[in-house]
């Protein structure tokens, strides 16, 4: 992985508890993207919000691996897309992650931490015309999915107004002709969603291209179940589950820390 600098290695020294915090959950969160298989090369983008400074955020470097990123090395933005806080000489931010994850930020305060990926199974359900159907348990999991059309590569502004009024209060969305999205108060929920969205979509493919005929279940049990994993039902989920993700970084990836 590249190398730490004098600067990078002194991250911490020049950042409030809260952030530092913040850039653990970040780093821990691009780590277990790649370990899932869900990272696409130096693409995409995870962005967390520091706590008590609501307009900055904590991008990746443009150009690190998912697996080479550290709590050390993100940079941090504000709403403007202004950089902050660069531990890096020559690296900057992809300007479309910019675009796509400032425009969910500033329109809910509700949302701490948003991912985006690229993935096999996410783009191909995101080229079907009815989206995620409630083939399996993990789909619902997911509901309701917002669903944003694509307008070309996420570079201009404009289009942020269009995208946050598609995700509305979703926690899901799904990118058409693009990947996926998912928006959270944590970053241990925001990375959850995103694991079930991706199951779900790799589940639909798979059921599909077998070419047996599918089973779906009764509206009544479809909108039960959707009740049943929301947040506000039974449990939050992916804070129960956020700590052992951490201790499954810690024994076989443990640089995400520095």
């Amino acid at each position: 992985m590249p190398d730490a600098t004098p600067p990078l290695a002194a991250t911490r020294d020049r950042v409030s508890e809260a952030e530092w915090q913040a850039r653990l959950d970040a780093a821990a969160c691009y780590r277990l993207i790649a370990h899932y298989g869900m990272s696409d090369l130096v693409y995409n983008h995870i962005t967390v919000r520091v706590p008590g400074a609501e307009d900055r955020l904590l991008i990746n470097p443009f150009g690190w691996l998912y697996d080479e990123i550290t709590a050390s090395s993100l940079i941090t933005i504000d709403l403007a897309g202004t950089i902050l806080l660069n531990p890096h000489a020559d690296i900057g931010i992809n300007p479309a992650g910019y675009v796509i994850h400032s425009a969910v930020h500033g329109a809910r305060d509700d949302v701490g931490c948003v991912i985006h990926t690229h993935t096999r199974a996410g783009m191909a359900v995101s080229a079907m015309r009815d989206g995620l159907l409630p083939l399996t348990q993990t789909a619902m999991r997911c509901m309701p999915v917002a669903y944003h059309d694509y307008e070309g590569p996420a570079v201009a502004l404009e289009e942020r107004a269009r995208l946050v009024a598609d995700l509305g209060t979703a926690t899901c969305m799904i990118l058409r002709n693009h990947g996926l999205l998912t928006a959270a108060p944590t970053a241990a929920e925001a990375f959850n969603a995103m694991y079930w969205l991706e199951m779900a979509c790799r589940a639909q493919v798979d059921a599909m291209g077998s070419g047996a005929a599918l089973a779906m279940p009764s509206e009544a049990v479809m909108e039960r179940s959707v009740h049943l994993y929301r947040p506000q039902t039974r449990r939050r989920f992916g804070l129960l589950e956020w700590p052992a993700m951490l201790r499954l970084l810690d024994r076989t990836d443990p640089g995400w820390r520095t």
